[in-house]
């Protein structure tokens, strides 16, 4: 009986015991996996709706940004709750963890309660911000108005699976994210060109496969929730609204929603400027970063299994587990990203053209990956640095660098090379806006690390 309970024990509390690098990447395959999918079917999405045609697949670039808006909600409140579930677990306060997941799906449901509101009202007024063109208002608004509408199937998922990955489970969300992903490439086809007994709806076919893949999953996800065997323990009894727990989660939370915002600001802001050439650069844009997810989203599955496991050492004071782990994480993400890197440089063209084979499309394409993808070895090691600062609640330096790259430097650039230069010039500021924002975020991070392991060592002595 004793056995038992030891082996229970040391189960439970992993995170802190475990050797680093397999714990590591026992946490972060799940997730580097099933965010693979997810970026598998962001690009499958795009390919048939540009395989429909190409201004179906520039209605997608144009709501995009909008999509980013929602995913920022859904992002900073997961990370904010992961975060604060995985530090309260590391200070054995079960019951306080357990209270914050019940805040979290309470969340999900009033974000999109809200967000399908805003959908069934001002969808078109949105998409006016950013095209008078008929066709392409009429495309993109049909497709943003299903995604807004069907918001709480996006905010339900992703922030249950942020409470397990919490606690250290990563397998159950990856399982959650793989209906989804498979259920949504399924349907996809169907929808888009009207296959058999469905309608045609175009691009916006894609939105309603979307919508309904990420309602299956959220089911499931919520179920296992709700009968979680392990640390989290849903009771709708014990549940008593805290306005505090909404302070905890937002205080690392907000940062990392507001660098979200700040990326669909930047998407947006990249496709007024390039939109002033023509149709095909805003597709263009679409493309990159439909791509690039394939390459970083593999870095925020890292994360998933990384945060937790940074946060719980931290809250446990063994700065030695935490050096560890950081060395592993940037190693990691260094080699997925410089990986992202040589395929862009070698295959462009290959790239572009399962989207649409339109010749334009393609050139301008080919050229802008390839100078684009120069800054991805950088990404990678400040992806993982920013979710660094963010596991030990120092969320706001995350969000000035994040600020510094995409607000003061990336657009001021884009938009100078663009009227100087025009697009092939306009592409450079990528790399110039990485490089900038990567050696600033490099003087922080050595300052503020070296600082808080002194005070770690201090504490612990005492």
């Amino acid at each position: 009986m004793k056995k038992h309970k030891d082996k229970n024990n040391l189960q439970e509390n992993r995170l802190g015991v475990e050797p680093i690098l397999p714990l590591l990447i026992k946490l972060s395959i799940p997730s580097i996996f099933s965010m693979t999918i997810q970026a598998l079917y962001n690009i499958v999405d795009s390919v048939y709706v540009g395989r429909y045609s190409v201004d179906g697949l520039t209605s997608l670039s144009i709501a995009f940004p909008l999509q980013m808006f929602l995913i920022a909600i859904a992002v900073g409140t997961g990370v904010g709750s992961s975060s604060l579930i995985s530090r309260l677990l590391g200070q054995n306060k079960k019951e306080q963890a357990s209270r914050t997941a019940e805040h979290v799906l309470l969340l999900s449901v009033f974000y999109g309660l809200i967000i399908a509101i805003v959908g069934i009202f001002f969808s078109k007024n949105i998409i006016e911000l950013f095209t008078s063109d008929p066709n392409l208002l009429k495309m993109s608004t049909d497709y943003a108005r299903v995604i807004f509408i069907g918001s709480v199937s996006l905010f339900v998922p992703m922030l249950a699976n942020q409470i397990l990955r919490g606690e250290g489970n990563t397998f159950t969300p990856m399982i959650a994210m793989l209906i989804g992903a498979i259920t949504n490439i399924i349907l996809d086809p169907f929808l888009i060109f009207g296959i058999g007994p469905f309608p045609e709806l175009g691009a916006a076919g894609a939105a309603y496969a979307t919508v309904f893949s990420r309602a299956i999953s959220g089911i499931y996800i919520i179920h296992m929730v709700i009968n979680n065997d392990k640390d989290i323990k849903i009771d709708r009894k014990k549940f008593k609204y805290n306005f505090q727990i909404i302070k905890d989660i937002y205080k690392v939370g907000f940062p990392a929603m507001v660098m979200q915002f700040l990326g669909s600001f930047t998407i947006a802001g990249l496709n007024i400027i390039v939109g002033s050439y023509n149709t095909n650069a805003i597709a263009v844009i679409g493309i990159y970063f439909k791509l690039q997810s394939f390459v970083f989203m593999p870095i925020f599955g890292l994360n998933q299994g990384y945060m937790p496991l940074l946060g719980y050492n931290y809250g446990y004071n063994k700065p030695d587990r935490m050096k560890e782990s950081i060395k592993y994480g940037l190693l990691t993400a260094f080699t997925i990203t410089t990986l992202g890197f040589i395929l862009f440089q070698i295959m462009p063209e290959q790239f572009v053209r399962l989207f649409n084979s339109d010749p334009e499309l393609v050139r301008i394409g080919a050229k802008a990956l390839k100078t684009i993808s120069l800054s991805f070895p950088i990404i990678g090691l400040a992806i993982v640095a920013s979710t660094t600062f963010q596991a030990i609640a120092k969320g706001f330096i995350s969000l000035f660098i994040s600020f510094l790259r995409q607000i003061i430097v990336l657009l001021p650039v884009a938009y100078v090379l663009a009227k100087y230069g025009g697009l092939d010039a306009m592409r450079y500021s990528f790399p110039i806006s990485e490089a900038a924002s990567g050696i600033v975020l490099c003087i922080l991070f050595i300052k503020v690390f070296s600082r808080t392991f002194r005070d770690m060592k201090d504490k612990s002595i005492e």
